[in-house]
This record gives C-alpha cells, sequence and structure tokens, in this order.
C-alpha cells in the first residue's frame, strides 16, 4: 500500500502524512525533504538559482523514484501532481489523497508560516490570497482526481 498526500502548499500534507504513517505503521517521505536531501539545496534556494522549471523537472525525477516504494505515505509538493504527467503516475502507482483547504484557511497558514515558500515570498496579505486563489483555480482540476478527499483542517481516514 501506498498513499500520496495531494494538495496546495500549507495544507498540511507532512503533518498529516507523519501522523498517517505512525497510526498505520507505514514510512513517511516528504518529496520537499528528499529533494533536498538528495541535491543539497533547499527548495526555496534551488528555485532562486536555477528556476521553477528546473525544478520540477528534477521533481519529477525524484517522484518516479518512488515507483518501487511499498507500505509508504508520501507528501508530494503542492505543483508535484501540476506537471509531466505527475498525476497520472501518483494514481497509478497508490492511493491519492487530496487534502482540500479554502483559500482563506491556506491565506492563514501561509502567514503564519515560519518558512516561506518560494512562490509566496514578499507577497503582502492581499497578493497572497490573490496569488493563492489563482493557482488553487488551476490546480484543483489535478488535486480532484485524487481517489479520497479530506478536509485539510481536519483530516481523518
Amino acid at each position: 500500500m501506498k498513499y500520496y498526500l495531494v494538495g496546495y502548499m500549507y495544507s498540511g500534507k507532512s503533518t498529516f502524512g507523519r501522523r498517517l504513517a505512525t497510526e498505520r505503521g507505514m514510512g513517511f517521505l516528504d518529496l520537499d525533504h528528499a529533494f533536498e536531501e538528495r541535491y543539497h539545496y533547499t527548495v526555496p534556494r534551488f528555485f532562486a538559482q536555477f528556476g521553477e522549471q528546473a525544478f520540477r523537472k528534477l521533481e519529477s525525477q525524484l517522484l518516479r523514484s518512488t515507483a518501487n516504494l511499498d507500505n509508504m505515505v508520501i507528501a508530494t509538493g503542492g505543483g508535484t501532481p501540476c506537471h509531466s504527467g505527475n498525476m497520472d503516475f501518483i494514481l497509478a502507482n497508490g492511493t491519492a489523497i487530496y487534502l482540500q483547504m479554502s483559500i482563506e484557511d491556506l491565506v492563514v497558514r501561509a502567514l503564519r508560516s515560519h518558512n516561506p515558500r518560494p512562490l509566496m515570498r514578499g507577497l503582502s496579505e492581499s497578493d497572497m490570497r490573490t496569488k493563492i486563489a489563482s493557482q488553487l483555480k488551476e490546480r484543483e482540476v489535478f488535486y480532484r482526481r485524487a481517489q479520497i478527499v479530506l478536509d485539510g483542517k481536519a483530516p481523518v481516514m
């Protein structure tokens, strides 16, 4: 069994993923942390130095390296399912769980975060809300393909 957690950044994929893995006696992999370990760059630093396109290419390769893993919960990055046929890969290789949250709840979490994501860095609250609304509209097409949709504020399996 393998679960892939999808959803917008700040939706709690890593936190829920760790809890789900512990409850189910499974391993846990955070794709962003795996990226940082493998390439020796933080995601924000890699984004700044090499750009989103280079990041997405390596992120997709890293995602595909999970094909042979078993008994795992894998937290993907917010944009992971939306590029390079990644959602098709996720659906073919495990069960996708979408942690759904409202725009307002995502903005609150983004503002409280001690680790601002590259796409949110330097934005005012208003601009952040606009950015999240726009990206969420584009990305939900992918997220909603998940076999399971949970409330990101209080996910229960």
